[in-house]
C-alpha cells in the first residue's frame, strides 16, 4: 500500500465519520452510554483494519461505515421507539444515596466503593456526604448531586432561614408514557394524574411530552 492510497482512505474514512455523527446527532457521542462505547470501539476497529488492509478499498470502507452506521441508528430508534429496551440497552439511574442515606445494595450492585463515589462526589463540588440530599449514578456513568437545602449557596443557615427539606423530582410521563411505577412511589394514582391534565387542558397522556411532580413545587408539564 502506498502513501497516497493510504492519504485518501483516511480522508475518506474521516469524511465518513463525520456525515455518520451528523446523522445519528451530537447526543450519541456525547451521552457515552455502554452500548455506543462498543459501537465506537468496534467502528474504529472496522476502520483501522481497512485502513491497513491491502485488499480493502475505499468502497469497502465506506460499506462498512454505512452498515454499523445504520445498525447504531436502528439502535437509537428502537431505544426512543419500545421504551421497555432502554433498560436493557442503555442502562438505567441508580440512586445511591436516598434522602440522605447511603444505600449500599445499589453501591454494591453497580460495583461502586465508597472511594469512588467520594470521587464522583467531588467532581460536584461536593466534599462530603452529609451534604447530599441524593446522588444518582447515571447511565452514561456519571454522578448527578442534589445537595441538602442548608448546603445549598448561600446556605439557608447563613442567612438564619428556617430550613426545608429537599425534595427530589419525580419524572410521571416521558415522551407521551406514563411511568405508573413513579407514579405510584409519588403517592399519587391515575384519577390525580387525569385531574392535573384536565386543568391544563389535556385529554390523554400522548399529548404531554414531560411530566415531573415534585413535593414543593407540584407539576411542571411541557405539552406535545
Amino acid at each position: 500500500m502506498n502513501f497516497l492510497s493510504t492519504a485518501i482512505e483516511l480522508s475518506v474514512g474521516f469524511i465518513a465519520l463525520l456525515v455518520l455523527l451528523k446523522v445519528l446527532g451530537k447526543s450519541t457521542f456525547s451521552q457515552l452510554t455502554p452500548i455506543d462505547f462498543i459501537s465506537a470501539l468496534i467502528l474504529g476497529d472496522l476502520i483501522g483494519n481497512a485502513i491497513y488492509e491491502d485488499e480493502a478499498n475505499i468502497g469497502w470502507i465506506l460499506f462498512a461505515i454505512a452498515i454499523w452506521g445504520i445498525l447504531i441508528f436502528l439502535l437509537e430508534w428502537c431505544t426512543q421507539k419500545f421504551r421497555s429496551t432502554r433498560g436493557i440497552l442503555e442502562g438505567k439511574p441508580s440512586i445511591l444515596i436516598h434522602n440522605g442515606q447511603i444505600d449500599r445494595g445499589e453501591m454494591k450492585k453497580n460495583k461502586i466503593d465508597m472511594n469512588q463515589m467520594l470521587q464522583s462526589l467531588r467532581k460536584e463540588k461536593v466534599f462530603s456526604v452529609r451534604e447530599v440530599a441524593y446522588a444518582i449514578l447515571e447511565a452514561d456513568g456519571t454522578m448527578s448531586v442534589l445537595k441538602k437545602a442548608k448546603y445549598e449557596s448561600p446556605t439557608i443557615s447563613d442567612m438564619n432561614l428556617p430550613l426545608k427539606p429537599a425534595y427530589l423530582p419525580v419524572t410521571l410521563i416521558n415522551d407521551g408514557k406514563v411511568d405508573w411505577e413513579n407514579l405510584t412511589k409519588s403517592g399519587h394514582n391515575k384519577e390525580w394524574l387525569l385531574n392535573h391534565l384536565h386543568e391544563h387542558n389535556i385529554n390523554h397522556y400522548k399529548d404531554v411530552f414531560y411530566l415531573e411532580w415534585k413535593e414543593d413545587e407540584g407539576v411542571h408539564l411541557e405539552k406535545m
